[in-house]
């Protein structure tokens, strides 16, 4: 498939997510600056959503810029991870509305994982089904370093089920932060050859 439409059909997805994350914050009970702060759980939540969103659409933004096509495989792993993006919403505001319920942080470190792996998945596979395509290639993608959000992430789910109830929402923050830094370390790395 080519990359062209692959990618409008996919920026469009993210920018509807992101809207629809945007519209789930409730208003401020009153109009001041205490009622803004009073909804500052919801600000955070929404921050961590939007981030991952954002940065997966530049992510591919960038890998999508040294490839022309795709297999059906690639396809088929971003419409799983799709799926799980879009049920981010929900589960923001869910975590948000219930910041010390170790199910709603579950769920919210679940969905983080789940769309961290699939992302991996897939940016393998653009690599794997462009294997003469030079300027990929030559772009350093070491797996190792990519798995630190994820180990930010199951220490988040030990801190919840043993001492602190919102670990998975503290470090899915720390952990969207790192996979941003990396991804920018691996860019501006790859620029330098």
């Amino acid at each position: 498939m080519e990359t062209n439409r692959f990618e409008t059909f996919f920026d469009a997805i993210i920018a509807i997510i992101i809207t629809v994350l945007v519209l789930k914050i409730p208003q401020p009970a009153t109009p001041t600056l205490a009622g803004v702060l009073e909804l500052h759980t919801i600000y955070i939540a929404y921050l961590i959503s939007f981030m991952i969103l954002y940065n997966i659409w530049y992510a591919n933004h960038n890998l999508f810029q040294l490839v022309d096509n795709i297999n059906n495989t690639c396809v088929w792993i971003y419409g799983i991870m799709t799926f799980f993006i879009s049920l981010l919403p929900y589960f923001t505001i869910w975590l948000a509305n219930n910041l010390y319920s170790i199910p709603a942080e579950t769920m919210f470190g679940v969905i983080f994982i789940i769309t961290h792996i699939l992302y991996t998945l897939a940016t393998r596979e653009v690599y794997k089904s462009n294997p003469y395509n030079k300027s990929l290639q030559e772009q350093n993608y070491d797996s190792r370093i990519n798995n630190l959000p994820m180990i930010v992430l199951i220490i988040g789910f030990i801190l919840t089920y043993t001492v602190y109830r919102p670990g998975i929402y503290i470090c899915c923050l720390i952990s969207i932060i790192l996979w941003i830094l990396i991804g920018r370390i691996v860019r501006r790395t790859n620029n330098g050859n």
